[in-house]
């Protein structure tokens, strides 16, 4: 049993729960289980396609003994449960109390993990890494004790917490291995949400303060960190490529041009994406646009208006003439005369790694904000977001789904920087763990990073009345990787008109378009 399950005392009618566990977990072992019975054809990396990237991974960390014995609980007693039976007789059964969600979410992981763990093993018999077994035990471990952390943190169980924390704390190093420096930010997130715990008997936590950090002038660690994301990880450059390319196809022949861009790229200095663009205007064939206008929103004016100040002087080095405002207000409370739109000019949206954070549990700040695009009527909108499900209604979920995207995150750094380098320290800890703190420690308004799927923006999107536009650049996207000379191991796959950059099996950031 792993450490922090609930007691056979809490599951005295241990029957029920199994079935309601199983019945919950059907569709994600209907799709495991073939693969557990080839195993040993099977590679650690699961692909990467419209049939397998929704479901969920964790970073590879093989006890296979004590997970498969884990998860074959899962099945044991259930043979002869049909699907149909089962879901016939769930109207007998008990109502689900909150550990029962939390053990459902713990065993559907286990059944996963279980079939990473075989492939796993058979790779480290050929490969004969006793080391490798041994790192991977370890890694095991953590896991095991994050899980456990997490639990108790959500039953508010601080006595168990605190000791997992201690534990924790003693292995996850910032500078170890990749799942140790991802799990140490994990334990920053778990330690700060214990601390606003109540007591059992009251309902919610302390919550901190309403801070949007994309929005909030942010300290200089945390921009020097933005910065070396930029510049090591292909994540935010390849957005930009992307949106100036769809951008650029929008503004073909058009000699008054407007981009209103939400944030500005989380107000990273120099206006990159923008210089890129008044290259690319300058140099296309025929007339350059007699005008552009940048309109930056956000609530950074100081910064924004640097920025826009070199971006003038820039595009005169290029003889365009940019015309440069500030809309000074957060997204919620933008309103359509805000943006100032003349009537011979085109307009475009671009929005990179903003709208997650207007995503509320009402889903009424966000409907709002793509009201107002859509009464702008852009010729296109562009949207960048995580590709990854950090928005769900269980805390012990949301856990999960970070944990698996931020694994693939350090094990791409992992690949492209040395073990002590300090710039992989500085992202990791003053870029990354901030978002990962503020996905586990935060709740209500203060949870901004509320990342979601890119099938659920494509729903979200068609409900507010925007059609997809597809973006039909799946060869330059793969040359500029190369060109880039970007790390091997990141893939870049289209998706119903989007294109979805990933680290091998795993989505991270999805770029798409969308008009009126």
């Amino acid at each position: 049993m792993m450490p922090g399950f609930p007691s056979n005392k809490l599951y005295s009618d241990q029957r029920s729960n199994e079935v309601m566990a199983l019945e919950l977990g059907l569709s994600t072992l209907d799709w495991y289980m073939p693969m557990l019975k080839h195993a040993a054809a099977s590679t650690l990396i699961l692909p990467f396609s419209e049939e397998t990237r929704d479901q969920k991974r964790i970073k590879r960390t093989p006890s296979v003994a004590e997970s498969i014995s884990s998860s074959s609980s899962l099945s044991s007693g259930g043979s002869c449960i049909s699907r149909s039976s089962s879901t016939g007789s769930l109207n007998s059964l008990p109502r689900l109390h909150f550990r029962d969600h939390i053990w459902t979410y713990t065993r559907r992981y286990l059944a996963a993990e279980a079939v990473e763990e075989a492939a796993q093993a058979m790779m480290n018999a050929e490969d004969g890494g006793a080391a490798e077994e041994d790192g991977t035990a370890d890694g095991m471990r953590l896991v095991q004790l994050l899980i456990a952390c997490a639990e108790a943190v959500a039953c508010r169980d601080k006595s168990h917490a605190s000791a997992l924390l201690s534990e924790l704390r003693a292995n996850a190093l910032v500078f170890g291995s990749s799942f140790q420096r991802v799990a140490s930010c994990f334990v920053q997130g778990l330690t700060d949400r214990l601390a606003m715990v109540q007591p059992l008997g009251t309902f919610g936590f302390a919550a901190p303060p309403t801070m949007n950090i994309m929005d909030v002038a942010s300290s200089d660690k945390r921009v020097e960190a933005l910065r070396l994301v930029y510049e090591i990880c292909p994540h935010i450059q390849f957005s930009h490529f992307l949106a100036n390319s769809s951008i650029l196809e929008a503004f073909e022949g058009e000699s008054f041009v407007h981009v209103v861009d939400l944030g500005m790229t989380l107000g990273l200095p120099d206006g990159h994406q923008w210089r890129w663009l008044i290259q690319s205007l300058a140099n296309r064939a025929g007339q350059p646009p007699r005008r552009l206008r940048i309109t930056a929103v956000g609530l950074c004016v100081d910064k924004f208006q640097i920025i826009g100040d070199e971006l003038e002087a820039y595009a005169h080095d290029y003889c365009i003439n940019l015309n440069f405002s500030v809309v000074e207000s957060n997204l919620e409370n933008l309103q359509t005369q805000d943006i100032q739109v003349d009537e011979n000019e085109v307009l475009v949206v671009n929005s990179i790694l903003q709208l997650h954070c207007v995503v509320k549990e009402s889903r009424g700040a966000l409907n709002s904000v793509l009201q107002i695009i859509h009464e702008l009527s852009p010729k296109v909108l562009v949207l960048v977001e995580q590709d990854s499900s950090h928005n769900g209604p269980f805390f012990l979920g949301r856990f999960m789904e970070a944990l698996h995207y931020y694994s693939a995150i350090f094990d791409s750094l992992d690949a492209m920087l040395p073990k002590y380098d300090t710039r992989r320290a500085k992202m990791e800890q003053f870029y990354f763990a901030e978002e990962i703190k503020n996905i586990v420690s935060c709740e209500g308004p203060a949870r901004v990073e509320r990342h979601e799927r890119v099938d659920q923006w494509r729903r979200r999107m068609s409900r507010a009345g925007f059609q997809v536009a597809p973006i039909k650049m799946m060869a330059q996207a793969q040359k500029w990787l190369k060109n880039k000379k970007v790390c091997e191991g990141y893939t870049v796959v289209e998706e119903k008109g989007c294109l979805v950059l990933g680290w091998k099996s795993k989505p991270i950031i999805a770029t798409s378009c969308w008009k009126c």
